[in-house]
């Protein structure tokens, strides 16, 4: 049978080390229990002895050994409490008994055993017991009749005191030692579930911050390289017309200013954005993720509200218009107000289709196609073949290869459908659909994306 239970202390010797004990100081305890038992068991082999007509030497030694087993009490608690009932009619081992007692009452021992035990134990210290001051009467000369009382509660007190109280503080000690391990389980529970949130809420501002870069890489390709692509336009026609046509040359000039001054505005506007979050992020002290989640849909909220809608397409086909381009814009349906997120991807992708057109296909034919349905708008932009008259006069535009990438992720954000390749003309074809509605809600996405 297991001992008491008794925890091992973390910097303490190891169980190996100090047999069953986990601690030194249980190894002096139990040694010095056992030398006390001994010493008494040893001392009562004396009157022991002389009642049982044996040497007095083979009652003390007999009371060694018998009282040194106390020392095996957290490894053998049961045979502790046997050995001290069975010495229990030679009057002797009393520390042994409620030590015993205790101790197995503080192990993890079966309930049933215990109560067992002790009741066997009560029996036997009160018959010992009864005998012995019903003798005691009877040698001091009582009358047997008025003190008939006396001799049995006596008995009985006396077997409870030696009984009931180890047997109760020992089922208290082991309550209370169960209720510390199941707390102290609790808590490293607790820690590792705690470590386990801190390590996820660290993966998921990661995946945060990784978002929201490509986002901002995403708007900055878009702002960047069409107000550029068209500069770079404009400034090819302005060489080619400057000693032609001087009021066109300075028609073109001014547009260049503008589109400058206009990616300029842009990007000062988003990297004072970033600034501000920097600058606020070495301010502040870290705060929970979910006021990090709430902040950053906040500001990309904001971000869409400000930013550009589907009616500012049509002044999108002029610019492109005046650098030179073709391009027809059809609208069908009724012309309503989408979600801000919407309107801005719509834009952005009408916007990136026109600026890889310009650095694609200089001088084709472009055709840009709106469609409000009654959930989604759809959009496409379809440009011929290029020209190689118009190629000539234009300056080849480099290409970062993010335009197409960028407009589907984009689009599949949103829940929509995007499609671009080649067309059997020799041109390309952009189209994409998004639906006027939250992509977590269930509905079943477009089939296709025909205008």
């Amino acid at each position: 049978m297991t001992t008491t239970g008794a925890h091992q202390d973390g910097t303490g010797t190891t169980a190996r080390t100090w047999l069953w004990w986990g601690r030194r100081r249980s190894v002096a305890l139990d040694v010095g229990l056992g030398l006390f038992s001994a010493l008494e068991c040893a001392l009562e082999g004396v009157g022991f002895a002389e009642q049982a007509a044996v040497p007095v030497p083979i009652g003390v030694l007999f009371g060694l050994v018998v009282g040194s087993v106390l020392v095996l009490r957290r490894r053998w608690p049961i045979a502790v409490v046997l050995v001290s009932i069975a010495i229990t009619p030679a009057e002797m081992g009393y520390l042994m008994g409620v030590v015993g007692l205790y101790t197995l009452a503080a192990s993890e021992v079966p309930r049933r055993i215990t109560a067992l035990l002790a009741g066997m134990s009560l029996t036997a210290t009160l018959i010992v017991t009864f005998v012995r001051v019903r003798q005691d009467v009877q040698s001091a000369g009582f009358d047997p009749e008025p003190g008939a009382w006396y001799v049995p509660t006596m008995a009985g007190f006396m077997s409870v005191g030696l009984t009931a109280p180890p047997v109760l503080f020992g089922l208290y000690i082991g309550a209370r030692r169960r209720l510390m391990e199941s707390l102290r389980e609790r808590a490293d529970s607790l820690e590792q579930e705690l470590s386990l949130l801190a390590d996820r809420a660290e993966q998921r501002a990661q995946w945060a911050r990784t978002e929201e870069r490509t986002r901002i890489a995403r708007e900055m390709h878009d702002v960047v390289a069409h107000r550029v692509s068209l500069m770079v336009v404009h400034s090819a026609a302005l060489q080619a017309v400057a000693l032609k046509d001087p009021q066109k040359a300075v028609k073109n000039a001014a547009l260049v200013g503008d589109m400058g001054r206009q990616a300029l505005t842009e990007l000062r506007e988003m990297l004072g954005v970033l600034r501000a979050g920097d600058d606020e992020q070495r301010r502040v002290a870290p705060v929970p993720l979910a006021a990090v989640a709430a902040a950053a849909a906040a500001a990309a909220e904001a971000a869409a509200e400000d930013g550009p809608c589907i009616a500012d397409v049509e002044d999108l086909v002029g610019q492109s218009r005046q650098a030179g381009m073709v391009v027809e814009l059809a609208v069908q349906g009724e012309v309503r107000v989408y979600a801000p997120e919407v309107e801005q991807t719509a834009y952005r992708v009408v916007q990136e289709a026109l600026t890889n057109v310009h650095k694609h296909a200089a001088g084709s034919k472009v055709m840009v196609r709106l469609a409000h349905r009654d959930a989604e708008v759809a959009m496409q932009v379809e440009n011929g073949a290029p020209d190689a008259a118009g190629e000539a006069g234009v300056a080849r535009l480099p290409s970062g290869g993010n335009g197409l990438v960028g407009m589907r992720e984009r689009v599949l954000v949103l829940g929509g459908v995007f499609v671009s390749g080649p067309t059997d003309s020799g041109g390309f074809r952009v189209s994409a659909v998004l639906p006027d509605r939250d992509p977590s809600d269930g509905q079943e996405l477009p089939a296709s994306v025909s205008l």
